[in-house]
């Protein structure tokens, strides 16, 4: 009886990744925050739950719209300073997330041709801030965003038509390409990990 070694001797384990929903969507003028209404922004002690789950890796939010809305210059980092310190210290990956179902601050739009750049920008002092993070998810759901906001109306700045869609799908895509660089000029290691809805 032959007996066949498999080549792929390096597999690592099979590992529990988790993910905060924390959508930060403009309709007309109002800012909606889920993190507020789900009261994680205020509930630091969450994070002992998470790490109490197995989990390894949290995708996490570091959002431009909560860190600097007004600007790097007026930037808040309060709020992540707590949380990432407090994630790598309960053995849990931060995942950062930039953007999540978000345009950016009042002064940017998916539509924007400068949100790409001003994100980037964004990414870059959030890896020189914390140099220690390795993974980072730039723009969630890119589609689903591009759709929400350039398609169906729902979201800021309320496209509805074909134009305004792909305008906001390549925005975001080319955030993300401009977001790994700048962050890779500080971190080399760092590592893009990508969400979508495809469905």
């Amino acid at each position: 009886m032959n007996s066949t070694k498999s080549t792929n001797s390096h597999n690592r384990p099979l590992e529990l990744w988790g993910g905060l929903e924390c959508t930060v969507n403009r309709v007309q003028d109002t800012y909606h925050q889920q993190l507020d209404r789900n009261g994680h922004d205020g509930r630091a002690d969450d994070i002992a739950r998470f790490a109490a789950t197995g989990i390894r890796a949290i995708r996490y939010p570091v959002l431009w719209e909560r860190t600097a809305p007004e600007g790097l210059d007026k930037a808040d980092w309060t709020w992540p300073d707590e949380r990432l310190a407090a994630l790598r210290d309960a053995g849990v990956a931060p995942i950062a997330g930039l953007i999540h179902h978000g345009s950016g601050p009042r002064h940017t739009s998916l539509v924007d041709p400068a949100f790409a750049e001003q994100l980037a920008a964004y990414a870059g002092a959030v890896a020189a801030r914390y140099p220690w993070l390795e993974y980072y998810t730039p723009v969630n759901e890119i589609c689903t965003t591009a759709r929400f906001a350039g398609l169906y109306g729902v979201w800021y700045p309320h496209g509805r038509d074909d134009r305004t869609f792909i305008q906001a799908l390549l925005n975001q895509c080319r955030a993300t390409v401009l977001c790994m660089r700048a962050i890779r000029a500080v971190n080399p290691d760092a590592k893009l990990v990508q969400t979508d809805d495809l469905g």
